[in-house]
């Protein structure tokens, strides 16, 4: 399926008007970045680079849509003829999928043609500004479960497309596994899921349900004690499958107490084993109140797929540097007030000091070698319109989430803190 329209008209338009002006060959340098962090949060992380570089392997106008657009009137036939051998032939370089990102840190770097170039700048946007905000709520839920495992499940929660971008989003920052089939499918995402309230409710019995359950899945499935009362569901519980029984699920009420009464329940029937698991419309504060409770792990919906209230990163995609007619580079910038860009290229590095991250620096041009310890942050993704398939499938979901265990371990311990601050690093241009 193509992806070539899966973007805004106005990059049509420009590419129509620069055509006619002869600009459309110019070689360009666009930047995607976000401005600022979403208010009191101290970092965000870096996901959705796979799915666009997927994305960008489709993005070929075929009989279909070349008909529509000129039917339409959308763009003229020079401009239709021209898209039909549109082939992204540049250069795209970016932050790792999974690392830490601050205000200003070009996560994006495309260089090509103005017309090649500019068409991508929706399709970026869309899948980095939502992947994203995903990855960097995600990742504070998991610095909040400190080292509780965390399974996603909010495909019911937004829409069918944006489910499986959210549950990769937040495998890559850290989440074990997710409810949705075709992340698993698609992305090799873990996938997890017993039965619902509805499966005990269709039984005559709890105790009906329950046994159908293990009967199915075996003694260490995870049943689902809060239906009807909690005590008696417990209770039931290990009377069907025994104290091997592998986990319950409550869904609803005053966790930290009911959590607790529930272990100590557990523990004097025989069941030491038994892990309990919580799911209650959970975000990053309520999985750190949670922290002293007898947690073994959480599932969590809402939250995740909405960037636990930020569901976009705030990503724009600008241009900051130009060939001009004599074939000399210029940088390009914009002066609007509370939305000026910083123009030329730029080559950033993580500054560290005994392997802690200290500085976001951003030098202006193509770099040089520093002082000190400094990671390079670009890595090539696109080079000569061929993608570097290591960040695709699968095997490039696990890579990021690799990357994002040690992108994150750099970071000082302030960054990991809920209550509202400043970006834990600064980002200094050079």
């Amino acid at each position: 399926m193509t992806s070539a329209l899966l973007t805004d008209r106005y990059e049509f338009t420009m590419v129509e008007a620069a055509l006619k002006a002869g600009t459309a060959d110019r070689r360009c340098v666009f930047e995607l970045f976000a401005r600022r962090l979403p208010q009191g949060r101290r970092y965000g992380l870096v996901a959705g680079t796979g799915r666009f570089l997927a994305e960008l392997t489709q993005f070929r106008f075929g009989d279909a849509e070349l008909a529509w657009l000129r039917d339409g009137r959308i763009v003229d036939d020079r401009t239709v003829d021209w898209l039909a051998d549109y082939r992204f032939s540049g250069d795209i370089r970016g932050y790792a999928e999974g690392e830490v990102y601050l205000p200003g840190s070009p996560l994006l770097v495309v260089e090509s043609t103005f017309a090649e170039g500019v068409l991508l700048e929706t399709l970026a946007l869309s899948v980095f500004n939502y992947d994203s905000a995903v990855a960097s709520a995600a990742a504070r839920m998991v610095s909040a479960a400190d080292g509780r495992p965390l399974a996603e499940m909010g495909s019911r929660r937004t829409g069918e497309r944006s489910a499986v971008a959210a549950a990769r989003a937040a495998y890559v920052a850290g989440f074990v596994a997710t409810s949705n089939l075709e992340a698993g499918r698609t992305w090799g995402v873990p996938t997890m899921g017993t039965a619902a309230h509805a499966f005990t409710l269709l039984h005559d019995t709890e105790r009906e349900a329950f046994e159908a359950q293990v009967a199915s899945l075996g003694p260490g499935t995870t049943l689902l004690v809060d239906t009807y009362d909690i005590p008696e569901a417990v209770r039931t519980a290990v009377e069907v499958a025994g104290t091997g029984l592998g986990a319950v699920r409550i869904d609803s009420g005053d966790l930290p107490a009911l959590v607790s009464q529930v272990r100590a329940q557990l523990d004097d029937l025989g069941a030491t084993g038994t892990k309990i698991t919580v799911t209650n419309d959970l975000d990053e504060y309520t999985i750190a109140a949670l922290r002293a409770a007898p947690v073994d792990s959480y599932g969590v919906g809402t939250s995740v797929v909405s960037g636990s209230g930020h569901p976009a990163a705030g990503m724009v995609f600008k241009l900051v540097a130009r060939q001009g007619a004599d074939g000399e580079w210029v940088s390009v910038a914009k002066k609007s007030a509370d939305k000026a860009t910083i123009g030329g290229r730029k080559a950033p590095v993580r500054v560290l000091v005994d392997g802690v991250a200290t500085t976001e620096l951003v030098r202006i041009g193509d770099g040089g070698p520093g002082e000190g310890e400094e990671r390079p942050l670009l890595v090539p993704l696109v080079t000569g319109g061929v993608v570097d398939d290591r960040w695709t499938g699968p095997q490039g979901v696990q890579r990021a989430r690799d990357h994002r265990q040690a992108a994150v371990d750099e970071l000082p311990p302030s960054a990991f803190r809920l209550g509202r601050g400043d970006p834990v690093l600064p980002t200094v241009y050079e």
